[in-house]
């Protein structure tokens, strides 16, 4: 039986070890050919890998391209909006974003003129509420990032209606899906955001380095990345000096050699849900995390997650207090595997979780002595 309860950091399936061996020994094999196939195999599974995300968010041919984070590509995508777009302008931001994004969004706004504004939670509440976001949301906001799920409470946010409101005030409108794709459906084409960014860690099982960005196709032409390189021309084989022109697709984003290696070690995971179904893999995981509702409610242990389902990605919190990073190890010790986020234990049961590990979980909580009294 498996306790793993962390596919909010490293997602995985049944198989997965061999599935990577077998894929990473192919790619070692290609590389390591004495011959002059090794880059027409490699860009050929680096565009599998492109067109299997593609499928994934229904994304257009051509508006998807690979990053090496999701903060690598919210900075190209930054780097090369026309300047209308930010220059005078307030960029909105939920208190509950990724850090990493705020860090990188903070250092730009001089940068590239714009202000950005981050909306608060409310006291004693764990995370932006989509009304707080319109709330803030005027006609001078040149753009928002969304977090379609977050990262310490697993709020699942509206996107449609929140970009619907980001249309009427005229701004753009990038999501940031990491935490929910390959759980929760998300479709570029009902979500009618901007751009995506996101990375195949998480509940795609990939490995890190596999970040990718999209832009809607009309608001990609354009743009014109400052981070670009040889991979950026419409001829990646073209060496003339004056005569650089960005490729009229999302290759405009690449920059130097492109990495592969992140692609072949993620391409076993897209696989896996192609092959599985999302609705498959999101409906193990509805009964998992219910059951963790319900084993929380029973300790009487604060949730720090939505209580409803539809309004949850794929993970539940819960409020532990002082003592929730305290208990990892320990936990650890017997089998079960999660983190913490200061008072926010994070719990994300997928594929290999079996459902009598929850129980357990909650049992071996008990024996340590967590109360509602230690988490309030």
């Amino acid at each position: 039986m498996s306790g793993y309860f962390l596919y909010h950091s490293i997602g995985t399936f049944p198989g997965k070890a061999e599935a990577l061996r077998e894929a990473l020994g192919r790619f070692a094999d290609d590389w390591s050919a004495e011959n002059d196939a090794q880059w027409p195999t490699m860009l050929s599974l680096r565009a599998g890998f492109i067109e299997a995300w593609a499928r994934v968010i229904d994304a257009p041919a051509g508006s998807l391209t690979t990053t090496e984070s999701v903060t690598a590509g919210l900075y190209s995508l930054i780097g090369a909006l026309p300047a209308q777009h930010l220059a005078g302008k307030r960029v909105l931001v939920a208190a509950d974003c990724f850090p990493s994004l705020h860090f990188l969004l903070s250092a730009l706004g001089p940068r590239f003129g714009f202000t950005l504004d981050t909306v608060p939670l409310r006291a004693g509440e764990r995370w932006v509420r989509d009304e707080d976001m319109i709330a803030a949301w005027g006609p001078d906001v040149g753009l928002a990032l969304l977090t379609f799920v977050t990262s310490t409470a697993s709020h699942r946010c509206d996107v449609s209606a929140l970009a619907a409101h980001g249309r009427a005030m005229g701004s753009l409108v990038v999501a940031d899906i990491t935490q929910g794709v390959g759980i929760r459906p998300f479709s570029v084409a009902t979500a009618e955001v901007d751009a995506v960014v996101s990375t195949s860690l998480k509940w795609l099982c990939g490995v890190s380095g596999a970040g990718i960005l999209q832009v809607r196709p009309d608001l990609l032409k354009t743009c014109e990345p400052e981070f670009r390189g040889w991979f950026s021309q419409e001829n990646p084989f073209s060496w003339a000096l004056d005569a650089f022109r960005y490729a009229p697709d999302a290759r405009r984003f690449d920059q130097g050699t492109p990495s592969i290696l992140p692609a072949a070690g993620s391409l076993p995971g897209l696989e896996f849900l192609q092959r599985t179904g999302l609705d498959a893999v999101a409906a193990h995981n509805a009964r998992l995390t219910d059951r963790v509702v319900e084993a929380a409610d029973e300790a009487g242990l604060p949730l720090a997650s939505p209580r409803e389902a539809e309004k949850r990605g794929g993970s539940v919190m819960l409020n532990l207090g002082e003592e929730a990073a305290a208990l990892v190890g320990p936990l650890r010790e017997r089998g079960l595997y999660c983190d913490a986020r200061g008072s926010v234990m994070r719990l994300s049961p997928g594929l290999v979780t079996e459902e009598a590990e929850i129980t357990r979980l909650f049992a071996t909580l008990a024996e340590f002595g967590v109360r509602r009294s230690a988490a309030a």
